[in-house]
């Protein structure tokens, strides 16, 4: 089964985005895909749930329907850090009802994304990191590089620290998040030379686009 972990290297870079476009990318490879948001916060009340919004894009993007609570199993209220979301929900984030939405998801599915929150080093709970996730799941991670000044720096580090952190960093997708940056080609050339992974593909801006649109901008090596 192909399953990846989309992290970024900040919030706000266009990971949903790029893990909705991932999704349509896989189906179509003739795959069905189905996407997860484990952890979500700064959801808003719908019929009575907690609902996200990028947790809905990820249902929306997959091949077939998928249970709300399997796919975002922590629906957290307020648009903080998911460990102070939590908290002021009185609730505590846990790795095994996430592992056993994944599973649920994976039962009629060939292919997984799973979004994490943030940037590589935010953390899930007082007690549980992104990686502990991962390491539970042996997931590949694909990392999100926002490109904007400083992304060099952000890339790099977030490569190092997912490296460092004894996970797989399976490739990298930059997300073109500032129309206004100088340099993008000289900017994708320093990261291709220096990221320890291959490049999935670059989106363009494009504000507002659908994600099946942006599909064709997406390489996946090990599907080509």
């Amino acid at each position: 089964m192909f399953s990846v972990y989309v992290t970024g290297t900040d919030t706000g870079i266009g990971k949903t985005l790029t893990s909705c476009a991932l999704l349509h990318a896989l189906r179509g490879h003739g795959l069905r895909a189905v996407g997860m948001k484990p952890v979500a916060s700064g959801c808003e009340r719908v019929d009575g749930q907690w609902r996200n919004e990028d947790a809905l894009a990820l249902l929306a993007a997959g091949s077939h329907a998928l249970a709300y609570a399997d796919c975002n199993p922590f629906a957290l209220e307020h648009p903080l850090a998911p460990e102070l979301a939590a908290r002021d929900a009185g609730i505590t984030v846990e790795l095994l009802p996430i592992l056993a939405a994944h599973a649920r998801a994976c039962d009629h599915a060939d292919a997984l994304v799973m979004e994490g929150v943030g940037g590589w080093a935010a953390p899930l709970s007082a007690t549980m990191m992104q990686v502990d996730l991962v390491r539970a799941l042996r997931l590949p991670v694909v990392l999100v590089v926002g490109l904007r000044l400083g992304c060099l720096n952000h890339a790099l580090l977030s490569a190092r620290a997912i490296v460092d952190d004894g996970a797989h960093l399976a490739g990298w997708i930059a997300s073109h998040i500032d129309p206004a940056m100088a340099r993008v080609e000289d900017n994708l050339a320093m990261l291709r030379a220096r990221l320890p992974a291959p490049c999935w593909g670059v989106l363009p801006h494009a504000p507002g686009a659908a994600p099946a649109l942006l599909a064709p901008y997406l390489r996946l090596p090990m599907l080509a």
